[in-house]
């Protein structure tokens, strides 16, 4: 029997992965074959579910493997824990992302998936997959499981404030278009993490059509046990909320949303009256320094060319004399072939010349 796969997307630092591991962890205690796949470049979501021990990621495994032209492993990059008290090991695997600064993390994302899927996740014997994801990006590697419907169903998570909301609006409105275009991944509802009581993100699920599916309290408790890499499940006020999710999930008791999202201008008019007016353009007098009396716009920008034109007949004159007369004769809209009659050079002549004038031209221009 396929693996139930569930995708779980939040905005970095709302208690995402948090709220994964411990549902990894409540599944695992109701005896299901359980996989955590965190799709974060940070690659932090399995530290809890581990002890604190980090992964190899399967981006770096593959450009390990790949430099050797081997082929990686399920055991290169699947991990097993077992835990005393569980009936269950949990299974882990982190596909991690590019140095930061240095590529591009959806894309990694989606290298990945291709190494999974060639490794046959989707046929090992698992009972529910949870896939981890950022979800404050609108690189589409981050929607590939919405895209390619790789996930049958989809969690939110949020806080109470507004920008964590409008991260889950935004998740919600790709799973929709996906719909529209064939996309099957199923919206669940929304969890409302470390809930101060203020109604906020249930405001925005009322309005959006969302159901809300737990309310986790904050819980200093809870936290400390997130912080030395245990379960915040092992407490009974936060096992009993992840125990009743992961029933209801089990025995399909929860329906499906239908909800689109909300456009930016209904989203925001949540939190407060917006005006209509068009926002107030800037001038370039204002950010030139010029007085609006002083020189009209068509003035500065026929200036500024004229300004250009002569600075580029100088960089022109500084040529050596074979580069400036192929040049202007280019500019004169010659072909190739009627300069190299001209000047009596072979035609890879005149475009070695030309490039050398390009380049030259570039060089002077903006270096001067």
């Amino acid at each position: 029997m396929a693996a139930r796969t569930i995708a779980i997307y939040g905005k970095g630092g709302i208690g995402k992965s948090f709220t994964t591991t411990n549902l990894s962890a409540t599944f695992a205690l109701m005896n299901k074959r359980v996989l955590q796949l965190g799709c974060d470049p940070k690659h932090d979501s399995t530290t809890s579910l581990f002890g604190g021990i980090p992964l190899p990621t399967v981006t770096d495994v593959f450009a390990e493997k790949n430099a050797l032209n081997q082929q990686v492993a399920i055991s290169d990059i699947v991990f097993r824990r077992d835990i005393a008290d569980f009936p269950q090991p949990i299974y882990g695997i982190e596909l991690g992302g590019p140095q930061i600064g240095r590529g591009c993390g959806g894309r990694g994302i989606i290298s990945g998936f291709d190494v999974l899927e060639k490794l046959g996740i989707f046929k090992w014997d698992i009972d529910i997959i949870l896939m981890d994801f950022l979800g404050d990006v609108v690189c589409g590697g981050f929607a590939t499981p919405l895209a390619r419907s790789l996930s049958e169903e989809v969690i939110l998570v949020t806080n109470n404030d507004r920008q964590s909301i409008f991260t889950a609006n935004n998740i919600c409105q790709a799973n929709n278009y996906f719909r529209t275009i064939g996309g099957e991944s199923r919206l669940l509802g929304l969890i409302i993490n470390r809930d101060d009581g203020s109604g906020i993100a249930e405001k925005y699920a009322e309005a959006a059509g969302i159901t809300v599916l737990m309310k986790v309290p904050y819980n200093a408790e809870a936290r400390d046990k997130d912080d030395s890499f245990d379960f915040a499940v092992r407490l009974p006020e936060i096992r009993d909320k992840f125990q009743q999710l992961a029933l209801d999930i089990v025995e399909n008791r929860i329906t499906p949303c239908e909800a689109g999202g909300l456009d930016f201008m209904r989203f925001i008019r949540l939190f407060g009256d917006v005006s209509d007016d068009a926002p107030l353009p800037a001038t370039s007098e204002e950010l030139f320094g010029f007085k609006k009396s002083s020189v009209p716009q068509e003035d500065i920008c026929s200036s500024s060319l004229d300004n250009d034109h002569l600075k580029m007949s100088r960089c022109i004159e500084q040529l050596r004399a074979e580069e400036r007369e192929v040049y202007l004769m280019i500019e004169q809209e010659r072909s190739i072939s009627e300069i190299a009659e001209l000047t009596h050079r072979e035609e890879s002549a005149v475009r070695e010349l030309l490039a050398s004038a390009r380049t030259q031209l570039k060089k002077l221009f903006f270096e001067n």
